[in-house]
């Protein structure tokens, strides 16, 4: 038996290149299934993106999803994309199966955690303050180009980086410290700053855009303060559900995430197209 994409809607192309189209999954002309590519929103014409992939449940465990996905592989060369993505569910098992089998590798995963009522507490010694204007431009920078480096390090090419840096920065920060539903903090120590903190309000929950510990305060426990403020805060805007994104690699963020309850949600998993 052979399986193949068809065509199930007209190609959308916009002026920028962008591209996306529906398949049917057929075996020997047959629908089994169904797939969605395009080209990634944020990461540009490029990259590629597996937007949906479903197998109907009497064909599955048949191989036919591992054919769908190489198919589509070929579509996006086509399109003259030089890398593919996909975004699992941590539930999908199956999906982050496949994707391991056909040389996806992780490039970052969001996580979550449901708050109990009352606030943690910060340790001895420990507060926060709102950012002021004089740190804010400084601040911003330095996050940008740590955030560019993060993408660049993991596969994407380095003006793409910075452009989808300086892009993302500018959309969610677009009045500053003064944008709305949004709150950046500097972490104090006996008086010292020792690291920062930018959480937002996002569909429902609150959500860490990020947070770092100045390198001469690392590995003293501040990075699990600023962590407790997030949820203090949290839950100061009446959220009880806080989320955050981390890095493939970045395994000390990861473990503090880990121990203080947050769990995987999603896998954003990549591969160059040779």
């Amino acid at each position: 038996m052979t399986t193949t994409l068809r065509p199930s809607g007209p190609l959308h192309e916009s002026t920028e290149g962008a591209k996306s189209r529906d398949y049917d999954v057929c075996v020997n002309s047959r629908p089994v299934g169904r797939i969605r590519l395009a080209t990634h929103a944020r990461l540009g014409p490029r990259v590629a993106e597996i937007q949906d992939l479903r197998i109907d449940e009497p064909d599955r465990r048949r191989g036919r999803a591992t054919v769908a996905a190489l198919a589509a592989e070929e579509v996006a060369r086509g399109w003259g994309c030089a890398q593919i993505v996909a975004v699992v569910p941590v539930t999908a098992s199956g999906g982050r199966t496949l994707a391991a089998a056909l040389g996806y590798v992780e490039r970052s995963r969001r996580m979550a955690k449901t708050l109990p009522p009352a606030p943690p507490a910060l340790p001895l010694g420990v507060r926060a303050r709102a950012m002021t204007p004089e740190e804010f431009t400084p601040w911003a920078e330095h996050s940008v180009r740590s955030y560019a480096k993060d993408w660049a390090d993991r596969g994407v090419p380095e003006e793409q980086a910075r452009a989808k840096a300086a892009a993302d920065y500018e959309t969610l920060l677009a009045e500053g410290l003064a944008t709305p539903g949004n709150r950046l903090s500097v972490l104090l120590h006996d008086g010292t700053a020792v690291g920062t903190l930018w959480l937002a309000e996002s569909d429902g929950h609150a959500f860490v855009y990020d947070v770092e510990v100045g390198p001469e305060h690392r590995g003293r426990g501040h990075g699990r303060s600023l962590m407790l403020l997030a949820e203090q805060q949290c839950l100061e805007a009446g959220k009880d559900r806080i989320g955050l994104h981390v890095f493939a690699g970045n395994t000390p963020a990861l473990r503090l995430y880990e121990s203080l309850g947050y769990e995987t949600t999603e896998y954003a998993l990549y591969k160059p197209l040779l």
